[in-house]
C-alpha cells in the first residue's frame, strides 16, 4: 500500500512540477501572421493614403500590405507552453529574443525605431511612386537632431529643413557644413529654415569642434513633394510596408484600377528610386495575405528561397527587385499579356 501511496505521490509531483515547468518564461518571441491593410483602403474610417493638391483616379481591388505580430518581449517573456505551441504550429516562428530586441537596446527603443522606419517608408514610398511617374521632387537638408549642450539644442528643431546658411541658398549637407565653418568659433550662423511649412530666420552661435567651428546638429535629407501625401496606418511599424505604399500611391494618381479589381498582398522595402529589399516574417505574412483572399503575392527577389519553403496553397508568388517590375508584373496579370517573374522560375 505504502508503495501504490508512493508511486500516486510521485506522479502528482511530477504533473505539478511539469505543469510549473510549461509555465516558466522563455527568453524567446513568438511570431505570428498579423493584420493586413489595403492601401487603397480605409483604417478606422480614414484613407490609408490621401493626396491632396494634385489629381487622384477612383480605384478598386486591393493592394495590401502584410504585417507580423509578436508575442514576448525582455519586459513581458513568453512561457515554455506559449514557446513549444509555436514550434508546433506552421504558421508561427519561434525566435530568440535578440533577434527582435538586441541587449543593448530598450523595448521602447526598438519601438521608436519601428515608427522611425516606418515614417521613412512613407517617405521613400512616395519618392519613388512619383520618380516612377517621373513628377519632379526636390531634395532638402533637414535637421535630424542637435546635440544636446551644443548651441542648436533647443534652437533648431528635428524636421527643420535648411534652406539657406547666412543668406546663400543650399542643397546640400555639405554646403551646409561648410557655411558654418566659414565662421569662427564664438561668430554666429543665420539659418534660412522651413519649419511646419512656414519660413523662419535662426541665429546659432558657433563653437569649436572637429575641423572647425560647429553648431551641434546633425543633418539628413527629406524631400520636398509637389503635393501632399498623408499615409495613415494605425500601430504598423517598421520599413517593410514600403513596397505596397508606393504602389497604391502610384494607382491613385494613375486612371483605371491597376489590380484590375482583384486582391493583390505583398511586402518589400522600397528606395526613393524604386529599388525593392527584403525583409524579415516572410512565411507569417504569406499566411496573413492569404487569409485575407489575397491570390498573388508580390516577393522580394531576394526573399524567394524562404517563400517557396512555405508558401500556402492558392497563393502566387510573383518575383520582384523593383517597383517598376512590381507595376508591370500587375499590368500583366490584369491584362493577360506579358510575363510575370515567378519565385519558382529559375
Amino acid at each position: 500500500m505504502s508503495r501504490r501511496l508512493t508511486l500516486l505521490v510521485a506522479g502528482v509531483l511530477t504533473l505539478l512540477l511539469g505543469g510549473a515547468g510549461a509555465l516558466l518564461p522563455v527568453p524567446y518571441v513568438a511570431l505570428s501572421p498579423g493584420p493586413t491593410e489595403n492601401t487603397l483602403g480605409e483604417v478606422k474610417g480614414k484613407p490609408v493614403i490621401s493626396i491632396s493638391g494634385r489629381q487622384t483616379y477612383p480605384t478598386s481591388g486591393k493592394l495590401s500590405l502584410v504585417t507580423v505580430a509578436y508575442q514576448g518581449d525582455p519586459e513581458a517573456h513568453i512561457d515554455l507552453f506559449t514557446a513549444l505551441r509555436g514550434w508546433m504550429d506552421p504558421t508561427v516562428a519561434v525566435v530568440p529574443e535578440e533577434t527582435i530586441f538586441p541587449k543593448a537596446v530598450s523595448v521602447k527603443e526598438v519601438e521608436q525605431q519601428n515608427t522611425q522606419e516606418m515614417s521613412t517608408s512613407q517617405q521613400d514610398a512616395t519618392a519613388a511612386a512619383l520618380n516612377e511617374l517621373k513628377i519632379p521632387i526636390k531634395v532638402v537638408v533637414a535637421v535630424a537632431s542637435t546635440q544636446k549642450g551644443k548651441p542648436a539644442d533647443g534652437k533648431l528643431r528635428r524636421n527643420d529643413q535648411i534652406t539657406a546658411v547666412d543668406g546663400t541658398p543650399v542643397h546640400t549637407i555639405d554646403e551646409v557644413a561648410a557655411g558654418v565653418r566659414k565662421h569662427k568659433p564664438g561668430e554666429p550662423v543665420t539659418f534660412a529654415i522651413e519649419r511646419d511649412g512656414k519660413p523662419a530666420t535662426v541665429e546659432v552661435d558657433t563653437v569649436a569642434g572637429g575641423n572647425g567651428s560647429i553648431v551641434g546638429v546633425m543633418m539628413g535629407t527629406q524631400f520636398k513633394f509637389p503635393f501632399t501625401v498623408n499615409v495613415n496606418v494605425g500601430d504598423v511599424g517598421g520599413p517593410s510596408a514600403g513596397l505596397m505604399f508606393s504602389l497604391g500611391i502610384y494607382d491613385k494618381l494613375t486612371p483605371g484600377p491597376l489590380t484590375g479589381g482583384t486582391s493583390i498582398a505583398g511586402t518589400g522595402t522600397i528606395t526613393p528610386d524604386g529599388k525593392v529589399g527584403a525583409i524579415g516574417g516572410i512565411q507569417q505574412k504569406m499566411v496573413g495575405a492569404r487569409n485575407t483572399g489575397a491570390t498573388v503575392f508580390l516577393t522580394p527577389a531576394d526573399n524567394c528561397d524562404d517563400a517557396l519553403q512555405a508558401v500556402p496553397k492558392g497563393l502566387r508568388l510573383v518575383k520582384v527587385g523593383t517597383m517598376h517590375e512590381a507595376v508591370k508584373a500587375i499590368d500583366a496579370l490584369r491584362t493577360g499579356s506579358g510575363q510575370v517573374a515567378s519565385c519558382s522560375a529559375p
